[in-house]
């Protein structure tokens, strides 16, 4: 049995169906999961991830798991006493859904620090471990969806510099292979998209996919920093302004790691507006 944690968001959701599909035993957790989140067939079970003794019995008999990093709440996770309540329920392969920011942003203590600190816990569990490290996600635009169904606008800050941003769905076929084959034990794969994508662009892809037109309005820095506050803490906030505005060379490459597990490139933006775009119109 496979156990998908972070199972409603935007990996965890096509990780399950993509697990399901292939024929896997899987249970999907999250905090507010609910029948109406899992294809027919899924099992699915309640549980916090900063409380490890909740996972007990979601663990037992399970032999991989598929553990988020926890995002912006990464601060309350023991992932040790996680780790060792999934090895107590019969865990030995663990495939952890990490953040490029580790290795490009160390100093941060958003991205690099509690990444870092994760990924050791990780590497020290005496599990077959594989970390994912994707960059920017094609899903973050979801945050201009209201705008776009509004009045066809969408507002952000550096127009014109480009990241590879990765489709979650592209993610979540990587994390099934680790999870399901072979051969992936000790792997870091970076994962990005094909080719670089500025926010004008990507308005430009949500428009051709609605085929209207996106208006694209340039935020400046302190309009965007007000906008992220309000839903976002401050240190993730400015690391996440750093990114986006003045990417390192590290966070501009592309990755050649989708191709090499999934044997085919990653899809592009414009792929992930066109399969998405009912979130839009």
């Amino acid at each position: 049995m496979i156990v998908v944690t972070g199972a409603t968001g935007n990996t965890g959701r096509p990780l399950v169906r993509a697990l399901a599909v292939a024929g896997e035993r899987v249970t999907a957790t999250s905090r507010n999961i609910a029948e109406a989140n899992v294809p027919e067939g899924v099992e699915f079970r309640q549980a916090d991830l900063a409380d490890a003794e909740s996972l007990r019995p979601v663990f037992d008999g399970a032999d991989a798991l598929f553990l988020h990093d926890g995002g912006a709440s990464a601060h309350t996770l023991n992932v040790s006493d996680i780790l060792d309540v999934a090895k107590a329920g019969g865990v030995e392969r663990v495939v952890l859904l990490s953040s490029l920011g580790v290795a490009t942003r160390p100093e941060s203590a958003s991205h690099g620090v509690r990444g870092l600190s994760i990924e050791g816990a990780v590497r020290e569990s005496g599990l077959d471990w594989t970390i994912l490290r994707p960059g920017n996600f094609d899903s973050n635009t979801y945050a201009w969806a209201a705008s776009v169904r509004a009045d066809r606008t969408v507002a952000a800050p550096f127009a014109d510099i480009g990241l590879p941003a990765i489709d979650p769905g592209d993610i979540a076929e990587v994390a099934a292979a680790a999870l399901r084959e072979d051969g992936h034990a000790g792997q870091i794969y970076d994962l990005t998209g094909p080719a670089p994508v500025t926010p004008r662009e990507q308005a430009e892809a949500i428009g051709a996919a609605l085929g209207e037109t996106v208006r694209f309005v340039e935020q400046t820095l302190e309009q965007a920093r007000a906008q992220m506050l309000s839903f976002m803490p401050a240190d993730v906030v400015e690391t996440t302004l750093a990114i986006l505005g003045a990417p390192t060379p590290a966070e501009r490459r592309v990755s050649p790691d989708v191709e090499k597990v999934l044997g085919r490139a990653p899809r592009t933006y414009a792929d992930w507006a066109r399969t998405n775009v009912a979130a839009f119109r």
